[in-house]
């Protein structure tokens, strides 16, 4: 259950074909914050590229519009956000229990909680201090969840215990007819995720053929009587499957099976306590009188395997990974629980967002304003593009191959 989300849909629009320029977290950033693709914004893999805040983004012609602007949570282009009144960002990818956040004078202060509800949190505190400014506001309240390595909030660990999910067709995938490079990837369920980081196993060594990877180094910032709390947690299951795997009862594909419910598990846990914060600023709004005046999108910055072909991560363009969620809400002027088939993409947000605040759309950028669409009940306007053009760099994380392709309506 997504009731913060699911809001934003029934009481606005949801779009169906929602693409990003490049499945990887800063990039696709990247390509929101100038409306450009990767190869002209110059961010093009998380690993080398480091951001030029001096290009013309959309925060920064927003500020110039008259607005007052605010980044909070997670930011991920290794640089300090600019074109910003207020930031306060997350190191990298930031942890979700106990993080760290990076503040304007460059230092580092951790804040005791679980990540998602500090940038609930923090993102309120800002919100009620920018109505009071009387000035219009944008907020970029961008939490880390749901990535890697998927660490609920205690309260929501044990949520889905009494339940099997089901398994995608293609969690066994052997790849074939499709290019070999595919068989050479390692974003693996079977055998690239890690038994403390990304399964909560305590013990690593207790099967060394299979107990490999990174100790859980979310567990590891923890006071003593949290990461109690954790193993108590898991326990039961952990200690199950430690008995059935000594009996010999597990086969590989039995493992992946359990390993894909603890991780499936996990990520639908994990998003739980950032639905909860969306659902709390919606009330905020609501309580202060700003939502018949105020714009709401939910997004991300690319899809995500949820064990489809056997992977977790992204990267790869097949639809899982290229498909991004949006929804918007816009009082007054959306229909409420319509839906859009126009193909956007996430260069499409800057234009957006300036011709929302009346503010010039500079030549440079690449995407289209979606507010023709937004006014025509999702209906795309005459001539609307029939098809995006996708490019991955080949950052060798996964080891996912560099590789580019056109997405049209049909393939």
């Amino acid at each position: 259950p997504t009731k913060g989300i699911d809001r934003i849909a029934s009481e606005g629009m949801r779009f169906d074909r929602s693409y990003c320029t490049n499945a990887i977290c800063g990039p696709s950033r990247a390509s929101i914050l100038t409306g450009k693709h990767s190869h002209l914004n110059g961010f093009i893999d998380n690993n080398s590229s480091y951001f030029d805040g001096l290009q013309t983004t959309f925060p920064d012609l927003l500020r110039d519009a008259g607005y007052t602007t605010a980044m909070i949570g997670k930011w991920h282009l290794h640089s300090n956000p600019i074109g910003f009144d207020y930031w306060e960002i997350l190191p990298g990818q930031g942890a979700y229990y106990n993080p760290d956040f990076i503040q304007m004078d460059n230092s580092r202060k951790r804040f005791q909680g679980h990540c998602n509800d500090l940038v609930t949190q923090k993102g309120l505190t800002w919100l009620k201090q920018a109505a009071d400014s009387k000035k219009p506001f944008m907020a970029m309240v961008q939490y880390k969840a749901p990535h890697r390595n998927w660490a609920p909030a205690f309260r929501h660990i044990n949520m889905f215990d009494d339940v099997t999910m089901p398994e995608p067709e293609t969690l066994f995938d052997n790849y074939e007819n499709r290019s070999s490079v595919l068989k050479e990837h390692a974003m693996g369920i079977q055998d690239h995720m890690s038994w403390g980081n990304d399964m909560k196993m305590q013990g690593e060594n207790l099967f060394p053929s299979h107990f490999t990877g990174r100790g859980n180094g979310q567990f590891n910032r923890l006071t003593e009587q949290d990461k109690k709390t954790v193993i108590s947690a898991y326990e039961d299951e952990n200690k199950q499957f430690i008995k059935d795997m000594r009996a010999g009862k597990l086969d590989q594909k039995a493992i992946t099976r359990w390993k894909y419910q603890r991780y499936i598990k996990d990520y639908l846990a994990v998003i739980q306590s950032m639905d909860e914060g969306i659902a709390k600023i919606l009330k905020h709004l609501d309580d202060s009188g700003l939502a018949k005046n105020t714009i709401v999108i939910y997004s991300s910055d690319q899809g995500f395997y949820l064990g489809e072909h056997g992977w977790y991560d992204k990267r790869w363009m097949f639809e899982e990974s290229l498909m991004m969620p949006f929804v918007v809400r816009w009082p007054g002027k959306i229909k409420p629980g319509s839906v859009s088939n126009a193909i956007i993409q996430n260069i499409d947000y800057g234009p957006t967002f300036l011709e929302l605040a009346g503010a010039k759309i500079p030549e440079s950028m690449q995407g289209k304003s979606l507010v023709p669409i937004f006014k025509a009940a999702g209906e795309k306007p005459k001539g609307w593009r029939d098809s995006i053009y996708y490019r991955y760099s080949g950052e060798r994380t996964h080891n996912v191959a560099a590789h580019d392709g056109v997405r049209t309506a049909n393939h």
